[in-house]
This record gives structure tokens, sequence and C-alpha cells, in this order.
């Protein structure tokens, strides 16, 4: 975080008085290695802070699950215990979610799917937290020309990319569409179409429901998205006045004064941030398990419940 105060203060400061570059400037994806707008790139900032996300999730969910797993006999009832702290965490958060969060929704489908949907949090969250290094910075520090061209190997949260955050929200439509078409077979899902209507609402309805089979997943795409995007253009604004003492030194009060206000409130928009990285990796994973729910014959058995019940009340009323 100190780090991240220094480079982006000294890059930042009097950046809106003097023409220089602005907070989105650390949230916009970094091309690289090309110069210039409009030509062709295979690689950015970004998608080099993806792939050590990826690497970084991979490594430390082995090196729990390792540890979390049953050990030999010899050690007797202490081989069911996992000692390691890290691996305690990961095993408490993955039984929390599939207890607590997933079981209630898919019942006895929660083991077939909590593979998926683990791999979701874990993916979304460990690329939410890589986002929060300033490895962007730390690469323009260590290469001014970087900076002066706008490029960067590696860099920014890859999960503030609409294309990364639509490539995960456009993967998890398609499970849920598939497990829907698998759960209430062809017959079934196209009557979840009409919603339960009478007959004479399907032109409305259908419509609806089809849009609603797209609009989903755009929900998820854009609330990751914005979400990760503010928070960090918040960050970089606070920092933009953590330069000003070094900036001007006729007024060393008040400009040590901001300089203070904004390094304090961005250390605790920064604590902010790492709860919202656990918090949009929760409700993403979520609401993928809702919208499969919500495609299974459970769903469809509680709705009936729920209407069976309405009209006995009403029956038993009436009477």
């Amino acid at each position: 975080m100190l780090v991240a105060g220094v480079a982006l203060g000294g890059g930042l400061a009097f950046a809106a008085g003097e023409g220089g570059p602005s907070p989105v400037d650390h949230v916009v994806n970094h091309p690289f290695p090309v110069k210039h707008t409009g030509e062709f790139w295979a690689w950015s900032g970004q998608q080099g802070s993806m792939v050590i996300a990826a690497l970084l999730c991979v490594a430390v969910l082995v090196y729990a699950a390792k540890r979390i797993q049953t050990g030999p006999q010899t050690e007797g009832n202490e081989r069911y215990l996992t000692k390691n702290p890290l691996a305690s965490m990961i095993e408490v958060i993955c039984l929390y979610l599939r207890e607590k969060v997933v079981r209630p929704l898919l019942h006895d489908r929660t083991d077939a799917f909590m593979p998926f949907l683990w791999t979701v949090f874990f993916f979304i969250l460990f690329n939410n937290l890589v986002g929060l290094v300033p490895l962007l910075d730390l690469a323009h520090l260590l290469v001014p020309s970087w900076k002066a061209d706008h490029i960067a190997p590696v860099g920014g949260t890859a999960t503030q990319n609409l294309f990364v955050t639509g490539t995960l929200a456009a993967i998890a439509a398609l499970v849920v569409n598939i497990a829907g078409v698998r759960s209430l077979g062809i017959g079934g899902y196209l009557k979840h179409l009409t919603a339960g209507t009478p007959a004479f609402l399907w032109p409305l309805m259908i419509p609806i429901e089809i849009m609603g089979t797209f609009i989903k997943p755009v929900a998820l795409a854009l609330r990751l998205m914005a979400n990760m995007t503010a928070g960090h253009v918040l960050l970089a604004t606070l920092f933009m006045f953590v330069g000003l003492v070094w900036k001007d030194g006729t007024n060393i009060l008040l400009t040590g004064s901001v300089t203070l206000v904004s390094f304090v409130g961005a250390i605790a928009i920064y604590f902010l941030e790492i709860f919202v990285a656990f918090l949009q990796a929760f409700v993403f994973m979520f609401l993928t398990s809702v919208f499969i729910s919500q495609l299974s014959h459970h769903h469809d058995h509680e709705h009936d419940e729920g209407h069976d019940h309405e009209h006995a009340h009403g029956h038993a009323h009436a009477h």
C-alpha cells in the first residue's frame, strides 16, 4: 500500500491542474509492446495480471488441498484435522459456500456443481486481489519509458475488463442453460419460458423470458466490472493528492494536511477494496447458483407447492 501511495502520488500529483495523467489511466488496459493506438497487440497489462492470478490460484489451492486431505492412519484422529492456517481458512470458505450457500439452492445437485462454482469464486477472488497490488506502477517505475508510452506487460485488474467479465458471464450462462435442459428436459425448459402463465400471455412472457436469459449474464458481467473499476478510480484519485507536499513547499501546512488526509482515506478505501474483492467473487458465484436453481425440478416443485398451498388456504378460507 505504501508503494502504491508513493508511486501514484509521485506520478499523479497535480494531474488535473497540469494536464497530466488522470486516475482513469490506472484502470484502462495497457497494451504491450505496441505504442500507437489502433495497432494490433497480443498482450496487455491486465492479461499479465490475469495469468499471475491464475497461477497463484492453482498454486495456493493445490497447496491447501494437500494439507486438507486426510492423513495417514498412523496419525489416528489427528489425520482428519487441517493444521495449516491457510489451508484451514480455505477449507472453511469452501465448506461455507457449499453447505450454507449452494446446498439450500441446488439440494442433491450441489456436489456436481461445486467444482465449477468453487473455480469461479476463487478465480475471480484472486484476480480481484492481484489487482490491488500496484504492479502497473512498479513496472512504470522500473521502466519509465513504458509510462510515457502507456504500455505495460503486467498490471491492472483483469476483472475490471469487460471482455474478461463477459467471458466469465458467458461461461456461467452456458452452464446454467445446459443444466436447465438436463434437469427439465427440452420440453420442460421450453415450458419454463412461459413462466407458468395462461396461454394468452405467452406472446408477452416468452420474449421477456428469452431476453432475461441474456440479460442475466450481462448483469453479471457489468456488475463485476463496474464495482472493481469504481474502487480503483477512487483509490487513484485519492493517491493523486499524496504528492502535493513535495510539489509546492510554500504552504507545507496546507499541502501536508491534504497529503495526510488523502493517504489515510486511501488506506481506508484500500481495506474496503479487499472486502469488495471477496464480496464480488461471492456475488458472482451466488447469482450463478441462483440461476441454476431457477431451472431445476426443485424450483418447479417449490413453485407448484406454493401455488397448491395458496389454493388450499383460499379454499379453506372460502368455506
